[in-house]
């Protein structure tokens, strides 16, 4: 075992010096080793965090949960929009049969928004969406509280002046966001108090609530200060535990076809937009691009391989009189062959380590200057550390079954 431990310490120091007296050889080297896996690595670390952010935004949303709707989700130049405009909008008042007459659901809620500006004494704000919401809204959608509190369920159904403020919203009229509790702000006219601030939610990349730039008012005080035919409402159904998405969907379809007095020959005038098919459209796309990466990543690998392997032969035909001399005083094969495979794959795992350190720049640019989350996970760093290693070998490996193969004495005269 020792004796192993010293021809490996042996090769590697050996192979480190021999890349240092060839610099421009080892720099080109390098340079092509590092292009390659700064090129490979940044695209799937940037495919990967893309998909999880997207992900996470679809979470945001609500799992498990359809939104019953006018409009169904989608968009492109052959979205119908024609088909949904003459379609009601939903209303507060088809919740309640809709919460009696179903067995799946978990949670429902209406929400419907408006939009008005917000006055604190001298500051105003223009354009800031308000939502109007029901009790069970927070059961599908959580609303974390960064300071105060959430609507109680007195508030809901007295319908109180009471008001939960997005983190932006707070801090853009009361400059810091913990000076709004407990005060007034001034909506349409109407007094609310300021009880909680949620807690700062940050960019997301499919929209979504952006609670940040909202506030949040119980529906039956909302009623009275916005129209509701003014606004696109909806309400949000939450399914139960391991209840399948496809049964809660048809069960919610025939239910809302009954308070709409819909005949059979009729279409339905609702949607039922469902998260988790967005989701699934997602992963699909993500895959697509996940197999482009890997092409990307083969081709990439296999220009390596070819470089390497070049400059290993020009690396043998320069060392043929000491691999003859080595042969001559008892170096093994397999010592020669460890040798040149070493200095290989050394020269790749170096090649790598300077393209992960400035895949890891790219990362932390993209995070803190550009507010868009990259990170490479364990999984591709230690995938890009072995493809580096592969590639090493691979490279090294017929340069060096050549060497260990020579004639000592006829590499001894070639010099």
């Amino acid at each position: 075992m020792r004796k192993t431990f010293e021809i490996f310490s042996n090769n590697l120091l050996f192979a480190f010096s021999e890349l240092s007296k060839n610099k421009l050889r080892t720099f080109l080297s390098l340079l092509g080793i590092t292009f390659g896996i700064f090129c490979i690595i940044s695209v799937m670390a940037t495919v990967n965090s893309l998909q999880r952010n997207v992900q996470n935004s679809l979470k945001a949303i609500g799992s498990n949960t359809i939104y019953i709707q006018k409009w169904a989700w989608g968009g492109g130049s052959d979205y119908p929009w024609w088909k949904y405009m003459n379609r009601p909008i939903t209303r507060y008042k088809e919740m309640e049969p809709l919460k009696k007459k179903t067995t799946l659901a978990q949670a429902i809620a209406y929400s419907y928004f408006n939009t008005s500006a917000i006055e604190y004494g001298d500051v105003s704000l223009a354009s800031v969406n308000w939502y109007g919401i029901t009790e069970e809204f927070d059961q599908i959608q959580p609303v974390e509280i960064e300071v105060g509190r959430y609507l109680s369920q007195r508030e809901f159904e007295s319908g109180a002046a009471s008001v939960v403020l997005g983190y932006n919203v707070a801090e853009n009229l009361f400059n810091k966001a913990g000076n709004a509790l407990g005060k007034e702000i001034e909506v349409k006219g109407r007094k609310l108090q300021v009880i909680g601030i949620i807690k700062k939610q940050g960019q997301n990349l499919l929209g979504g609530w952006k609670f940040d730039e909202v506030i949040m008012i119980p529906y039956k005080f909302a009623a009275q200060i916005g129209s509701e035919e003014r606004s696109d409402g909806f309400m949000m159904v939450k399914g139960k535990e391991n209840i399948p998405v496809e049964d809660l969907k048809n069960e919610l379809r025939g239910i809302m076809r009954g308070i709409r007095r819909l005949s059979p020959k009729q279409e339905d005038n609702f949607a039922l937009n469902d998260v988790n098919s967005g989701s699934e459209q997602i992963n699909s796309i993500f895959s697509g691009m996940t197999v482009g990466g890997f092409a990307i990543t083969i081709l990439s690998f296999i220009v390596g391989i070819f470089g390497v392997a070049n400059i290993m032969f020009v690396t043998v035909r320069e060392r043929t009189s000491i691999i003859g001399l080595k042969k001559a005083i008892g170096a093994k094969r397999r010592t020669i062959l460890s040798e040149f495979l070493m200095e290989s794959a050394f020269l790749c795992v170096l090649g790598g380590a300077i393209g992960l350190i400035l895949v890891f720049l790219l990362t932390f640019f993209l995070t803190n200057v550009l507010k868009f989350e990259v990170f490479i996970s364990w999984k591709l760093f230690f995938g890009a550390v072995f493809a580096c290693i592969l590639t090493g070998i691979l490279a090294g490996l017929i340069p060096a079954f050549i060497a260990a193969r020579m004639d000592p004495v006829a590499a001894i005269r070639s010099k």
